[in-house]
């Protein structure tokens, strides 16, 4: 597929796209008039990209995780640097105080929205 149409399905700009790109984190085939040319798996690696990114985790990190995150999984512990590992523990428990306070969020609305719908008066029919 080519750039706009990945652009499209993964709700990602053509200029992210080519970053990533530049970034070592999505892999481009050329076709003969130079056009940028990707597989279907690269929309789930976009996808995966956008969510780590979100999560605040560097590219940097993200180059040498994402490995880690294709079936057959292949990890290379030569890059596992003190470091890294380091930056890998604060962010995982960074991840974990986000989604617990998005269950919390999410539990909070529901239960507003439960209520709002209990005591509602129900609307006549036209």
């Amino acid at each position: 597929m080519r750039i706009g149409e990945l652009s499209d399905r993964t709700s990602t700009s053509r200029r992210l796209l080519r970053y990533y790109e530049e970034q070592g984190l999505i892999v481009a085939t050329r076709c003969a008039n130079g056009y940028r040319s990707y597989d279907e798996p690269t929309v789930d690696r976009v996808i995966q990209v956008r969510g780590l990114l979100d999560a605040g985790l560097p590219t940097r990190i993200i180059k040498q995780i994402l490995p880690c995150l294709d079936k057959p999984r292949v990890i290379h512990f030569q890059d596992a640097t003190p470091e890294m590992l380091s930056t890998l523990e604060v962010e995982r428990d960074r991840m974990t105080q986000r989604i617990n306070c998005l269950i919390r969020n999410r539990d909070a609305v529901a239960e507003y929205l439960d209520t709002v719908r209990e005591t509602a008066a129900p609307v006549p029919a036209p």
